[in-house]
């Protein structure tokens, strides 16, 4: 009686496990999506860009909507050429915090050190379940002129309101920490230290 007992415990167990088994997603269905590569950098950007892959994509939401979004670090000789056929944005946050940012004049702008020439971070708002991944996200951007050499997302205090935000250790000698963040239409730039009410 008890055998019996045991090998219909052991039959349950199977067919549970079975049944939750079969409602996992298949690793086909997520190997599917797209990964960040420089062939999704230029589909998404254009062929002016070049992706580093030295320099992990970073996800978060970033413009609180509760869809997960993409920060990628590129390279880019003239961010302007496919503004329009790849519908994004070119914002210069850096330049527009110290009084001059219309992208336009300060593309022409050049990094002192040639190592950080043409540094780009390209930043896609996701929507839909695919959230960044999908052919026709939220909405796009290019940021120039921010002098990075390494790149993390965080959430970050602004009037007393917790975002997700970007912070850049920049390649400005003593290496200073700086941050962008979307205050609803575009990015902006803020050394750490400096109020940000």
């Amino acid at each position: 009686m008890a055998l019996h007992r045991l090998i219909g415990l052991a039959g349950l167990f199977l067919v549970a496990t079975l049944a939750s088994a079969t409602q996992q997603p298949s690793t086909q269905e997520t190997s599917s999506s797209p990964t960040v590569s420089s062939e999704f950098v230029k589909k998404r950007f254009g062929s002016e860009f070049t992706f580093m892959p030295s320099f992990a994509p970073l996800t978060a939401d970033l413009d609180g909507d509760g869809v997960e979004d993409v920060v990628i670090a590129a390279r880019c000789k003239n961010p302007l050429m496919d503004q329009a056929e790849h519908s994004y944005k070119v914002l210069d946050p850096y330049d527009s915090f110290y009084g001059f940012g219309d992208p336009k004049i300060t593309t022409q702008f050049g990094a002192e050190d040639p190592q950080y020439r043409g540094l780009v971070l390209l930043i896609i708002h996701g929507a839909g379940t695919e959230a960044w991944r999908s052919e026709t996200p939220k909405s796009k951007f290019v940021i120039i002129n921010l002098p990075y050499k390494q790149l993390s997302v965080r959430k970050l205090m602004i009037r007393k309101k917790p975002v997700m935000a970007i912070y850049a250790e920049e390649a400005s000698a003593g290496g200073a920490t700086s941050v962008i963040f979307f205050d609803g239409k575009k990015y902006k730039y803020q050394p750490m230290g400096s109020s940000m009410e």
